[in-house]
């Protein structure tokens, strides 16, 4: 294949992966909304508590998908060895969730004030599809399956839409919201199913493969993934303490736009992982990845400084036009942790290590400062500011990890 070829080709598999995920993330945003119109405000406050519970469980899922990915893609000679262990590892951990989760019903159904055992019940068992599948995308993305990726994201969003939408219109209540998200995240599962249906059978059991190193890079994986989100979340809890009630809903308001950005170039880092796993493409899959989300990132915000009364209709209109002028500040946020997910990422790819210590620093310094704060345009340009500083570190550290010449593989950690 010529060099044109493979730029075409590449292309082409990006394309097909940024059409994915972008309809995932529009019918799973559609869905949101259509429940939220439905079943009415009370119980799509329990609906909404139950699907952030969900977001923290999934970051068990992502760092299966990391793990899969990074050891497919850094040892092409083993890739049938990784792949049954790493299904028979998200098995095991899917199904200990999910009891783990049904045991703390009463919990849950306590803590997220659901008066509804069967709704906390229903987040339990949507938890082990939920985290199954984050196996299955890993293999797909390591063996740069693209097509069949894109068709999994598909199915992650437009069943949702559609079977959700069927129950809640029949039984209007945060239960079958909940329903019809954990009905969706079946389908994906059974793409994966049929995507990997004809598995080769290793020769052998590769060394350094075994599923306890697997779990042991899984459970890093999660915790670092878990410290982005906390660092990425927790602005929408300090506007709760920092600001009167009518300023803290302008700030969610603007958060609609940061999320958006934030979304929006989510299949660049769906490419690039794999490149970034290996030594000798790291530093060209990280620089494009970066100036890619730059140039989308840079688009947006002159847009929403520009089309400000435009960008305003879809963040609730003028019931929120005091944060019109703001609106561009939330672009480059979303933006800023665009590119500050890349580069956990990039973390990830390499094994990192003491750039966790960091994005836990920024996350105790984002609280001391926005804790300090009185105002929606002090508290998002803390934010921004906080986000910056440690994009600007992790970027340069990894800038100068991957200039190194690459050296010979070596298992990332001894067999069980």
């Amino acid at each position: 294949m010529t060099a044109a070829q493979t730029r075409t080709r590449r292309s082409f598999d990006s394309g097909t992966v940024a059409v994915a995920t972008s309809v995932m993330n529009v019918a799973t945003y559609g869905f949101t909304i259509l429940a939220a119109r439905i079943i009415g405000p009370s119980e799509y406050g329990a609906f909404v508590a139950c699907l952030n519970l969900l977001i923290v469980v999934q970051v068990v899922a992502l760092g299966l998908q990391a793990t899969a990915a990074r050891r497919i893609a850094v040892d092409r000679g083993n890739v049938a060895a990784i792949e049954r262990a790493i299904l028979s590892l998200t098995t095991r951990v899917s199904l200990t969730v999910g009891v783990i989760l049904l045991v703390l019903v009463p919990a849950i159904d306590a803590l997220l004030n659901l008066d509804s055992l069967l709704a906390a019940a229903v987040v339990a068992a949507a938890s082990v599809p939920l985290t199954m599948a984050g196996g299955q995308a890993g293999i797909l993305q390591g063996e740069r399956r693209w097509g069949s990726l894109a068709l999994f994201y598909l199915a992650g969003g437009l069943p949702r839409l559609v079977v959700g939408t069927a129950l809640v219109l029949w039984q209007p209540s945060a239960t079958s919201a909940i329903l019809g998200v954990g009905i969706g995240y079946v389908f994906p599962l059974l793409v994966g199913w049929w995507a990997l249906r004809h598995r080769r059978q290793p020769d052998a059991a590769a060394s350094g493969h075994s599923v306890r190193a697997l779990l042991v890079e899984t459970v890093h994986n999660a915790q670092v993934l878990f410290a982005y989100f906390a660092l990425s979340s927790v602005d929408i809890i300090l506007a709760r303490h920092v600001l009167d009630d009518h300023d803290a809903g302008l700030y969610a308001a603007g958060l609609i736009v940061s999320k958006v950005m934030l979304f929006l170039p989510q299949f660049v880092i769906v490419i690039a992982f794999p490149d970034m796993a290996t030594p000798e493409h790291r530093q060209r899959a990280l620089v494009r990845s970066l100036a890619a989300i730059t140039g989308v990132g840079a688009i947006a915000v002159v847009a929403a400084k520009l089309l400000a009364p435009v960008a305003l209709v879809f963040v609730g209109g003028s019931a929120f036009v005091e944060v019109q002028d703001l609106l561009w500040v939330f672009a480059a946020l979303g933006t800023v942790l665009a590119m500050l997910q890349l580069q956990v990422y990039a973390v990830l790819a390499r094994q990192g290590r003491r750039p966790v210590v960091l994005v836990w620093g920024a996350l105790v310094a984002l609280v001391v400062l926005g804790l300090r704060t009185d105002s929606v345009a002090g508290l998002v340009t803390t934010v921004v500011v906080v986000d910056a500083v440690l994009l600007v570190v992790l970027t340069l550290a990894s800038l100068r990890i991957a200039r190194r010449v690459p050296a010979p593989p070596v298992a990332a950690a001894p067999p069980a």
